[in-house]
């Protein structure tokens, strides 16, 4: 990151901060959402302006509105809640480009399965005491294991989308 966000350690504000996915299902005619309500994170920007951290949704929080989905979506046939509880995104690097982008760099873990991942966020807002990035990427559930797809109802690629704040906790 560069002088526009502070130095110092991070704390992911979860009441403040959403993680969201959709994906079609129904031949590509419905459209699926759902919202982890359970998110956690920490990150630290270095004197250098190296930026890394950690955000982790826990798997069980999921929320799509329906319970027997929701409890579908908690078995063994796509998170398997009871042996991977949460997913991970390990921040490796974080730099800031041009316009408010960040180039993020990390590994991403679903079920027990990491794959790296990059996305561009926007840092919507900054200063000494907190920070804002929103960011929206497609993760290919079938790389992590998430292959379950009755009559093939299932396609494409699920949408993530993520609004996080963050507060420093100290320089």
């Amino acid at each position: 990151m560069t002088v526009a966000v502070e130095t110092g350690l991070w704390q992911l504000d979860a009441a403040a901060s959403t993680v969201a996915v959709r994906y079609k299902t129904m031949w590509g005619l419905v459209t699926v959402k759902g919202i982890f309500t359970a998110v956690g994170g920490q990150g630290e920007v270095r004197p250098d302006g190296s930026a890394a951290g950690t955000l982790t949704l826990d798997v069980a929080s999921l929320d799509t509105k329906n319970k027997k989905r929701d409890e579908h979506l908690r078995s063994a046939d796509f998170f398997d809640a009871a042996n991977h509880p949460e997913i991970t995104f390990a921040v490796r690097s974080a730099e800031l480009r041009g316009g408010g982008t960040v180039q993020v760099s990390g590994q991403l873990t679903v079920r027990g399965i990491s794959h790296p991942q990059s996305l561009t966020a926007r840092l919507t807002s900054a200063d000494a005491k907190a920070l804002m990035l929103e960011t929206e990427f497609t993760v290919d559930r079938a790389e992590f294991g998430l292959n379950w797809n009755q009559m093939g109802m299932m396609r494409g690629l699920t949408v993530v989308t993520a609004i996080l704040h963050f507060a420093r906790i100290s320089a």
